[in-house]
This record gives C-alpha cells, structure tokens and sequence, in this order.
C-alpha cells in the first residue's frame, strides 16, 4: 500500500515535470533576471523535490499546481533576498526593489505564468545567439528536454549540443532585458520551429519506449493556440499551419498503437480509431492558413497529412498530390529527412525501385546510412520489392543503429517478416 502511495506520487510529480517545468522557469527568471536563468533551473528542481518528499509524507494536495508555484515562489523570494544581502556586503548595486521585503509583489497567476513562458522562449531567440542554438536553450530551458532528445532532434551529436548550450547560456547571462518586449514578429519562426520539435517528440520520443508522449505535443498545440491569440503577432499563417499539421497528426495518435504499446504502421491502422474532431480542427486551421496566401513548410506539411486524414483507405490515397506536394516541400527544405519521407511516396506512385534507386542516390551525399530511419525506409523498400536478402542486410543495419528499444523490437519484427519461422538474425 505504501509503494503505491509512493509510485503514485513520483508518477504525479514527473508528469508536473514535463507540464510545468517550462513554465515555472520562465516566471522566476523574470525575478532573478536572465543571467540567473541557471539559478531559476535549480529553484524549479528544488521545487520538484521539495514536491516529491513533502507529497510522500503527507498525501497529494488538493491543488498540487497551486503547491508547487507557492514554493517556488518562496524559494526565488530568498534567492532574491539572498542576493540583496550579498551585494549589501560587498557594497555592489543590485536590482532589486526595496518591495521585495516581501514576495508580494511576485505574481505567479495563471496569466503571468503563461505570458512570461512565451517570452521567455522570444528571449532566448535574441539575434547576437545562432539560430540553432536558440531552439536548444528554448527545448532545454522551456521545454525540459535532456540534451541527448535535442541531439536527435537535430540529428546532431551530444557533444555538439552540449557545447551549444554552455555558449548559449553565456551569452543569456549578458543579462537581457527580461522586462523589454521583444520583436516578437521577427522571432516568431525560431519560436514556432521550437514548438515544432517538441511536437515531434512526443509524435515519436527519441529517449522513452512510448509510442506516444500525449504530455508534450499537447502542450505544443497549447502553445501555439496561445500565439494565435496574442495581438503581437501580425501574420499568423505559419502559426495556423502548424497548428493544422499538429491537429491532424495527433488525430492518428490512438492507432499508431496497439495494446502492447506497439507502433502499427499506417497500413495496418484502424482508421475507425482516427480521432474526427482532431481531422475537423486541423482542416479548419488549414484553411484559415491558406487564406493568407503564404506557403509555408508547415502549410505543405499539413496538406500532406490532410490527404492521409481524408484518404478512406492506404490504397486510395492521392499518392500522386502528396508526391507533388514533397516537390514543392524540396524547394523550401532540400533536406535529407524531406527526401527519405518523399521516397515512401515516390515509392506509390513510380514503384519501389525508383524510389530505392533516389535513396541510394543520396546515401553517402547526406551521410543517412548512419540514420537507422535510413535502413528502415530502405530494408521496407526492398522486402515490398521481394528482395529480401537486400532487406535483411537493411533491416540488420537499422538495427544496430537504432538508439530505442522500442525501434529495435518494431525492426526485429520487420526482420522475421522476411525471413519467417524465427530465422532471422541480427548480423
């Protein structure tokens, strides 16, 4: 009985983790400034641990969110006391009003907390900091991603990321001006782009076994349904596409997965699971986008999943409007993720060896053969081109460089599909 107690609170303190983290950082930093914004991390993990002992001793509060701003509000008024007294001492100036001989004036209501989360993250787009840099403090910081899940969503390196980081926390402690607005207009494309990436770790976590994170790319449509209503930003195309592209995306999310946690493929979907209201939200953002008469990356890319939310069955699907549409999506992005999720479509529409044949083409020009996504779009490719010794060697390599248990194990049943009776082998 007490383990369950435990569990129950540690699963309730994590899930406040990922839902509040962000925000909690960006309200302290407005306090202490953003050359503490280190110092307003370590207040929101004291809060977090504070949360984890207290709750276990004494039960969940009724109002849990409440209990964790009210103690994070007390710890960053004597940080700030803290700091008043120091600077007392060594006979340095400090910005700190005399009102804060109390923590009154620290407001953490429910606006504050919203208002100050989305600008932080336009301050850290600040343009003396690199545009990839940016979106890593903003998942780091905002967000509460760990640097290995920025590593994948940049297909980059820890090491790289890490050093990132450390720059771009040096260059926050130069002590921005918190209380300034920013151009938010012209910051707006780092910011969505930020958002983005969180979706897309939950669409697909790159450090957890879950299928889904529902937490985080809820809190992505959160966030830019918040952008849309704030007067600030003038053209809200881009924010309506990406809104639509993530309603219709996270209209798929209770099929993708079966009842042992599973990925189901898209062609094995029970589109009877498809979540409609989701499909109508994310038609309906789409085309309040198109009215602005602006393409944009997400706007392709909400097409692109509109015509598989519409599409009634894998086999009627318009392959040849979603291979136009990945055409166009090129000229804006000639990346090599665009070109390997193009081939699927290619796949449908030229054949599967015209499609393997482009792969191949771009394997050494864009270094995919160390993507396990790489290996997997190909071993696919070949095992529906019934070449299978090619898809096993494919499917092998995909394996092996697969970084989730819960890639490995979908791989794995890719392998014995084609080579069946349990003779299939990681090489």
């Amino acid at each position: 009985m007490e383990q369950n107690k435990t569990n129950q609170t540690n699963e309730l303190t994590a899930l406040f983790f990922r839902s509040e983290y962000g925000k909690m950082v960006a309200v302290v930093t407005k306090y202490i400034g953003t050359e503490n914004v280190t110092t307003a991390e370590d207040i929101v993990q004291e809060t977090l641990l504070k949360a984890v002992n207290h709750w276990q001793l004494t039960g969940i509060p009724e109002n849990p969110q409440a209990w964790l701003y009210t103690t994070a509000k007390n710890l960053t008024f004597n940080v700030l006391k803290r700091k008043k007294i120091e600077a007392k001492y060594r006979s340095e100036p400090i910005d700190v009003d005399e009102s804060s001989s109390t923590n009154e004036v620290m407001t953490f209501t429910a606006n504050e907390i919203v208002d100050q989360q989305l600008n932080m993250m336009f301050v850290c787009c600040h343009p003396s900091i690199s545009e990839n840099t940016q979106v890593a403090l903003i998942l780091n910081i905002l967000c509460g991603f760990r640097i290995a899940e920025i590593a994948h969503a940049f297909f980059s390196n820890i090491e790289t990321i890490n050093k990132r980081l450390v720059r771009g926390r040096q260059q926050l402690r130069q002590n921005f001006d918190f209380a300034s607005q920013p151009n938010v207009n012209e910051r707006l494309p780092i910011v969505l782009r930020s958002i983005y990436l969180l979706f897309n770790e939950g669409y697909l976590p790159s450090q957890k076994e879950e299928v889904t994170r529902y937490d985080l790319s809820l809190e992505a449509i959160r966030l830019v349904n918040i952008l849309l209503k704030s007067p600030l930003i003038h053209d809200k195309s881009d924010s309506h596409a990406l809104l639509a592209l993530m309603y219709l995306n996270a209209s798929r999310f209770d099929a993708r997965e079966n009842s042992t946690n599973t990925i189901v493929e898209m062609s094995d979907q029970n589109r009877k699971k498809w979540n409609r209201d989701l499909i109508n939200r994310g038609i309906d953002a789409l085309n309040q986008a198109i009215k602005e008469n602006r393409v944009s990356i997400y706007l392709i890319l909400a097409t692109i999943s509109a015509q598989h939310c519409i599409a009634p069955s894998l086999d009627k699907t318009n392959w040849n409007q979603i291979l136009s549409l990945y055409d166009d999506l090129l000229e804006l992005n000639d990346s090599s993720i665009v070109k390997l999720n193009r081939s699927v479509a290619l796949a449908k529409v030229k054949g599967n060896k015209t499609a393997i044949s482009e792969l191949e083409s771009i394997e050494v020009e864009f270094k995919l053969e160390q993507n396990h996504l790489f290996h997997a779009t190909l071993g696919e490719l070949y095992r529906l081109d019934n070449e299978g010794i090619k898809a096993i060697e494919h499917f092998n390599k995909a394996i092996k460089l697969a970084k989730n248990q819960r890639d490995v194990k979908f791989l794995q049943r890719k392998l014995v599909s084609v080579v069946p009776n349990g003779q299939a082998q990681v090489s």
